[in-house]
């Protein structure tokens, strides 16, 4: 046998050997650890000369959806909407996605998340410190949006100017509520109340959608042509309220009004092309409207606003 041929026998036994001396633990290494779920904090994209950043302030798990939506339909009914868009029944994730628009001249927070520090450190990865915030706009008055306007006794937001829908403050500072009083009270001297089709600024227009809270609002975001809405909560889930609009919602205070504006919105969505941040759609939050059958489908964006900055 040639030298030649040898180290080539060699080399093919070692290599052949391998996977055994692996499988018998003598070479392999330590597994890597299980990681558990994970997701980015923040999903940028350009919009016309603008910048509009998502930024996830929290994610949870909700047991028995049914509970929440479709309250005005049977089990039946419920667990058949949900089996048909692959979506259990027993749970649902909600996630909570305030919004950030740089419009090259202010920075614009729209909603607050559940506290301040979650929203703080969203924002910090997204690249942005609390005192770059130059207005915070209250889309409504749920805990789960003006929860992060205080941290402590002090406004998280220390030069930002706050805009609201005077109908939404009005309706809240008349009711008795321990997250108005701590959160928005505080800072009611600072606050510009606004009606629909005013502008917060350049660019940013709002858009009455009321019956989700007395005064709920979204926003129409416009720059070089492109659109894109800032839906708040007129809608909640990307199956059981775009799919079902006359659903009715557990947390809609006035459960008529809101399956109205519903429809209206997704009317306007669809028809227009437009595509919406939903504050509790899946992450990262941003989707189109199709119209399909007596309601609508939720696309998310792939690639499109990607392309638009």
């Amino acid at each position: 046998m040639s030298n030649s041929e040898f180290t080539r026998r060699s080399l093919l036994a070692s290599a052949a050997a391998l996977p055994i001396a692996a499988a018998g633990g003598q070479m392999a290494h330590a597994a890597a650890p299980m990681m558990g779920a994970g997701m980015s904090s923040y999903n940028r994209v350009g919009l016309g000369g603008f910048e509009v950043t998502t930024i996830l302030a929290g994610t949870m798990p909700r047991p028995d959806p049914h509970t929440i939506f479709g309250l005005n339909v049977s089990e039946d009914a419920f667990a058949k909407a949900s089996a048909e868009a692959r979506i259990p029944t027993d749970k649902a994730q909600f996630f909570f996605t305030p919004t950030v628009i740089n419009t090259g001249a202010e920075l614009v927070l729209f909603d607050t998340g559940l506290n301040a520090e979650a929203t703080t450190a969203a924002l910090a990865q997204a690249g942005y410190t609390p005192d770059q915030i130059d207005i915070v706009v209250i889309t409504h008055m749920h805990g789960d949006h003006i929860g992060g306007l205080m941290k402590g006794d002090a406004p998280t937001f220390p030069n930002a100017r706050y805009i609201t829908g005077s109908v939404e403050f009005d309706a809240w500072a008349a009711m008795e509520n321990d997250g108005f009083e701590s959160k928005v009270r505080p800072l009611a001297e600072q606050m510009t109340m606004i009606g629909d089709g005013d502008s917060v600024a350049s660019g940013i227009t709002a858009m009455a959608a009321f019956g989700h809270t007395p005064g709920h609002m979204t926003y129409m975001i416009e720059s070089e042509g492109q659109r894109l809405l800032v839906a708040a909560d007129f809608a909640n889930h990307y199956v059981w309220s775009l799919g079902y609009p006359d659903w009715e919602v557990k947390f809609d205070m006035d459960k008529a009004a809101a399956a109205k504006t519903r429809r209206r919105v997704l009317d306007m969505l669809a028809a227009d092309g437009i595509p919406f941040i939903g504050y509790h759609m899946p992450w990262p939050g941003m989707g189109y409207v199709e119209a399909q059958g007596d309601g609508f489908r939720y696309v998310p964006t792939s690639y499109q606003l990607m392309m638009q900055g």
